[in-house]
This record gives C-alpha cells, sequence and structure tokens, in this order.
C-alpha cells in the first residue's frame, strides 16, 4: 500500500501491459482470474490498495474473486524463512488461493 492506494510501479505496470497494439483491442488481462492478497507494515495490512486494484482489475476484464487478504504488520508476520507466523493468516491465504485454483478450473473446464 501506498498512501492508501496502489504503488506508483503496480500501477504503471498494469498500464503499460493494458495497452493494446494499433488496431487492436486490449486484451492481455481479458477472462484471468486473480484472487486479491496484501501485506504492509501498517495495521491494515494494504486493504485500502486492494480496493483499488480490484477496480482496475475488473476495469480491464480480469475476474477478481470477491474474497481476499491483507497481512497487517509484515515485519512480524513472517519467520526468517518467508512463512506466515500466525497459523490463521496461513490459513486463510490457503483458502483464498484454494478458492483461486477451483474458480480458475471450473472456468477452463
Amino acid at each position: 500500500e501506498y498512501n492508501g492506494s496502489i504503488t506508483p510501479l503496480l500501477k504503471n505496470a498494469l498500464d503499460w501491459a493494458s495497452r493494446p497494439e494499433p488496431g487492436d483491442v486490449p486484451s492481455c488481462f481479458q477472462g484471468k482470474v486473480a484472487a486479491l492478497l496484501a501485506t504492509s507494515p501498517g495495521a491494515l495490512g494494504g486493504l485500502r490498495g486492494l480496493v483499488h486494484v480490484r477496480t482496475i482489475l475488473s476495469n480491464l476484464g480480469v475476474v477478481v474473486l470477491p474474497k481476499q487478504k491483507a497481512i497487517p504488520r509484515a515485519s512480524q508476520a513472517f519467520d526468517d524463512n518467508g512463512d506466515l507466523v500466525d497459523p490463521a493468516q496461513r490459513q486463510s491465504v490457503g483458502e483464498v488461493a484454494q478458492r483461486l485454483v477451483d474458480v480458475t478450473g471450473k472456468l477452463l473446464a
């Protein structure tokens, strides 16, 4: 999260990737499925930025899953191996990931 929104780098990357070639329609994101996860050093864990990225991705034609996860206090949330310390957080992230796999599988079937 960057001042309550997404980082300028992410916004720029999405903007450039979504630009079509002359005469084409923007399609690189159309029909893709996304799960949103964020973390930040603050108490909200990037939650406010997820609202903005959801809007942007939806506008680009991405199917954005309703369930998302924001992990607060990133410096304390992960151990030295990069694993989440809190078992409840691990389970919640796993549920979001499993939902992404399930929905993507159903759309491809």
